[in-house]
């Protein structure tokens, strides 16, 4: 599937991968803050860390002047990340001014992210959260007495209602009131939960039920969540291997091959099998970057799974 990114979420997309100067893919070393969000297993991963100028008399003075991170993730992921960081160093925020930095910032700063896609800015703000609850806890701060209450990892620990994506019930219902989210299709494209076999849409105690604790029975019952979830997932015909050989040719053409001539790089598409599983080397300047192989998984491969389809693999030859 095709995502409508704007022009400016894959021009920050494009500059991260690169490591053009002023982006912030990386890790800062002895950071005074380091939040985690997400897992490899969902196919979606962020590590935040950031540094600060130390207030020495008021610790909730310290100003945050340097922030990075480490994505596994899409283009929308990567993106939003850098948009975060952005946002964040440009603020001069300090930790507990920055949690005022809501996805929605983080949306509005990409000029609009595809709803499919929203859960990326979601990410970023939890992992920021959790980074600043190890700010303070470095530091001695009080949130509490700050008027802030941020949520321990540990209290969204409870029942999985997604099975696919390890989403458990005191997280889902904590971002159904958060985020106001009132449909199933909210939901998945918030945190990705019920984004994958579906099953857990009506079953009990699954993503409706919650739906209808929270906010009372929708109109229409579960039929009406249920209807708006299949036409969004039967809105395009599966492609036949032909045509997904020629998509992944033309994306390669049009999007991959110039981005990587810029810089005295090439890529050729060696073999494309079922999968899809695209064969490809790096030529030219790129062949031997240290940074091929972060490349190849951070670029190439994620235009392809944002423009073909998201199970596209690219391996090395």
């Amino acid at each position: 599937m095709a995502w409508a990114y704007s022009e400016k979420t894959k021009q920050l997309f494009m500059d991260a991968v690169h490591g053009k100067p002023g982006t912030h893919l990386g890790e800062i070393e002895n950071p005074d803050g380091l939040g985690e969000h997400g897992s490899l297993v969902c196919g979606d991963a962020l590590r935040f860390t950031f540094r600060v100028r130390r207030d020495e008399d008021d610790p909730r003075r310290d100003v945050i002047t340097e922030a990075r991170y480490l994505t596994f993730g899409c283009t929308s992921a990567i993106a939003a990340s850098e948009a975060l960081c952005t946002i964040i160093e440009e603020g001069g925020f300090t930790p507990i001014q920055a949690l005022k930095i809501r996805n929605e910032d983080i949306v509005e700063f990409l000029e609009g992210l595809p709803s499919q896609k929203i859960h990326c800015s979601v990410m970023g703000a939890e992992a920021l959260e959790a980074a600043v609850f190890n700010w303070a806890q470095r530091r001695g701060v009080d949130l509490e007495r700050e008027g802030v209450t941020l949520h321990a990892k540990d209290e969204d620990e409870g029942r999985i209602v997604c099975q696919c994506f390890s989403v458990s019930e005191p997280y889902l219902r904590r971002k159904i009131r958060e985020l106001n989210l009132r449909t199933i299709p909210e939901i998945t494209a918030a945190v990705k939960a019920g984004g994958a076999c579906q099953s857990c849409h009506h079953a009990p105690g699954g993503l409706q039920d919650l739906l209808d604790e929270t906010w009372g029975p929708a109109d229409g019952g579960p039929a009406a969540g249920a209807g708006e979830g299949t036409a969004e997932a039967g809105a395009e015909e599966p492609l036949s291997m032909f045509q997904l050989i020629k998509r992944i040719e033309g994306v390669v053409e049009r999007e991959v091959r110039p981005q990587l001539q810029a810089d005295g790089g090439d890529l050729e598409v060696v073999d494309i099998k079922e999968g899809p599983i695209v064969y490809c080397r790096l030529v030219g300047a790129c062949a031997g970057c240290p940074g091929a192989s972060t490349t190849l998984k951070l670029m190439v491969e994620q235009v392809l799974k944002d423009r073909v389809h998201e199970r596209t693999r690219v391996i090395a030859v």
